[in-house]
């Protein structure tokens, strides 16, 4: 491991400290080979003071044990009806995962505890369709919850629920999940199953409730149908004031530490707040800044800048924060008297290029400069000049037009700058730029 990627993981630290994660492994990721790794994982959240509350699901162990006693399940995820069969089935399957879930933390060196904490009722008759055994969380005991976690003790919630003359209901393990991390005021839900969210073949990194909620609604047939019931659990979290829900391949080594201790993650987040943002620059950020463009500056990509620079024209520099981290930045320096903006110091981290990041930078300089009322928008590049040309369609122009006072300063610099320009873009005309 790095240093640095030590140093990304420890400014997590205090704001995860003490924070409730509700941790959803499905059925087919326990019998996986990338279990123990999975359970390591859990271990350093553990150890870095995290309270974890791991649910699990069994859907892939009642289907396996069905198949060997020759049963046919009337429905194996919980969501569908389940006659007295199916149940007996699934209790038997739930109580081995269980036992492998017990055994697998012990092996970790975490203590665990069975938690009997979900209160369910009967499904009903659903579309006229009796759902007999399965059942929908009415209640979760949080004391119990409280007393385990307080202890150092990770509670381990099966796919099944009891109601107060103790019979026994299927329960998704999503609809738990989500229950229980409600009821917790968890500060993140993350569902592990055996793939990704995945839209044409690649993975969707981010969705706010709405485009989660139009993914299902609209969408759902290019989703992978497992992950449908994630989704809509997702969207419901975060509506009822979960701040972050995470969609993750279990069967992905690391999968877990990624997700939770990186700026981008490796799965798919679905957030109710906003995930990213591009605000002014406060005199705090400045040493911040100075830091994430120091090595550009020495390759001679961006004019040097010192600290009093930054400071002097502070109201003309953003910055582009991911998850309260800073990780590009941007300034609009403006000459009114010619109509004109210099769009400069466009800078994102060497560890987020290519998330379309620097386009929206670029877009948002555009949008306010034809805000600010100016005709055109220039940008002076020695090396990223065909980004400007391929990405904004910037031309390259006559260092005669540039505003006379940018132009002295073009001319008493060795650097030989291109300059590069286009029509600043209405308000009205800008399309919104996905990163």
């Amino acid at each position: 491991m790095k240093v640095s990627d030590l140093r990304g993981i420890l400014q997590y630290v205090p704001r995860f400290r003490d924070r409730i994660f509700v941790v959803a492994v499905d059925g087919q990721v326990v019998g996986s080979p990338n279990f123990a790794n999975l359970l390591l994982d859990i271990a350093v959240l553990r150890s870095l003071s995290i309270k974890v509350i791991l649910v699990h699901g069994a859907g892939q162990q009642i289907e396996d044990l069905a198949r060997e006693r020759g049963v046919v399940c009337t429905n194996v995820d919980g969501t569908g009806p389940t006659d007295d069969r199916t149940l007996k089935i699934s209790l038997e399957a739930a109580t081995s995962v269980m036992n492998e879930v017990m055994q697998g933390l012990t092996s970790v060196d975490l203590r665990a505890a069975y938690a009997n904490v979900v209160i369910a009722h009967p499904a009903g008759i659903l579309g006229g369709v009796d759902y007999q055994n399965t059942g929908r969380v009415e209640r979760v005991d949080t004391k119990p919850l409280h007393l385990f976690l307080n202890e150092g003790i990770i509670p381990v919630i099966p796919p099944m629920g009891f109601d107060g003359e103790g019979k026994t209901f299927r329960v998704n393990s999503d609809g738990i999940a989500l229950e229980v991390a409600e009821a917790m005021q968890a500060m993140k839900i993350l569902f592990l199953s055996a793939d990704a969210c995945r839209l044409q073949g690649e993975v969707v990194r981010q969705l706010s409730i709405a485009e989660t909620e139009d993914m299902v609604k609209r969408r759902r047939a290019q989703v992978e149908p497992r992950l449908l019931s994630k989704l809509e659990h997702a969207a419901r979290a975060c509506r009822q004031g979960i701040p972050r829900v995470h969609l993750l391949n279990g069967m992905q080594d690391e999968a877990l530490l990624t997700e939770v201790f990186s700026h981008e993650g490796i799965g798919t987040m679905v957030y109710s707040n906003d995930y990213q943002q591009i605000r002014r620059i406060f005199k705090k950020d400045v040493r911040a800044v100075m830091t994430l463009i120091r090595q550009s500056v020495q390759n001679e990509e961006l004019v040097r800048r010192t600290r009093a620079d930054i400071v002097a024209q502070l109201n003309d520099y953003w910055v582009l924060e991911i998850d309260r981290a800073l990780v590009g930045c941007v300034a609009l320096h403006l000459y009114p008297e010619e109509g004109m903006a210099e769009l400069a110091c466009l800078y994102v981290n060497k560890n987020q290029e290519g998330q379309g990041y620097g386009r929206k930078l670029m877009a948002f300089a555009e949008q306010l400069a034809a805000e600010k009322g100016m005709r055109h928008i220039f940008a002076l590049s020695t090396q990223t000049y065909n980004f400007f040309q391929q990405k904004g369609g910037y031309a390259e122009v006559s260092p005669d037009l540039l505003p006379a006072e940018r132009r002295k300063k073009w001319e008493a610099s060795a650097r030989n700058s291109k300059v590069m320009m286009r029509p600043a873009v209405g308000p009205a005309a800008l399309e919104p730029r996905r990163a």
